[in-house]
């Protein structure tokens, strides 16, 4: 007696769980981020200030990024970064989110910087590039609301 298998759903077959074909809300946020690398260690008390903190540690480094602007001088930090917020929140199990914005802005040259939360998904790139990132996504379909004063 053998058991039917239903095959896997053809690759471009949407799926539920998909990110939405319609386009994603999307805003920018908040001023200017640095990305900065320190060693494996405590969270230094300057990452907290500002009102974006995301800190990876690894047994290698510990990643902090935060405002720019409590960055001492000595760290080693990538200035110039802008953020760009899916509006959410997200279920957990969507599927194409980061692709349906990755894949826009590297067509555009653009690089990125993702970061994930339980609720949603951050994406920076260059302050420089941000009105390019904006024209390239809503090109493709994300749509920008305007944060809530």
């Amino acid at each position: 007696m053998s058991r039917a298998h239903p095959s896997p759903p053809h690759p471009t077959t949407p799926s539920s769980r998909s990110a939405p074909r319609a386009g994603l809300a999307l805003e920018v946020t908040g001023g200017e981020l640095a990305i900065c690398r320190l060693a494996p260690g405590r969270v230094p008390r300057w990452a907290f200030r500002g009102d974006f903190i995301a800190i990876t540690r690894t047994p290698d480094e510990l990643s902090v990024v935060c405002d720019a602007k409590s960055v001492p001088k000595r760290i080693r930090a990538e200035h110039g970064w802008r953020a760009i917020r899916v509006v959410g929140p997200l279920d957990l199990s969507l599927i194409g989110v980061l692709a349906s914005i990755a894949v826009p802005l590297a067509e555009a040259g653009i690089g990125l910087f993702s970061i994930s939360t339980y609720d949603t998904d951050y994406v920076l790139v260059r302050a420089a590039a941000l009105d390019q990132a904006v024209a390239a996504l809503t090109a493709a379909g994300h749509r920008f609301d305007v944060p809530p004063e």
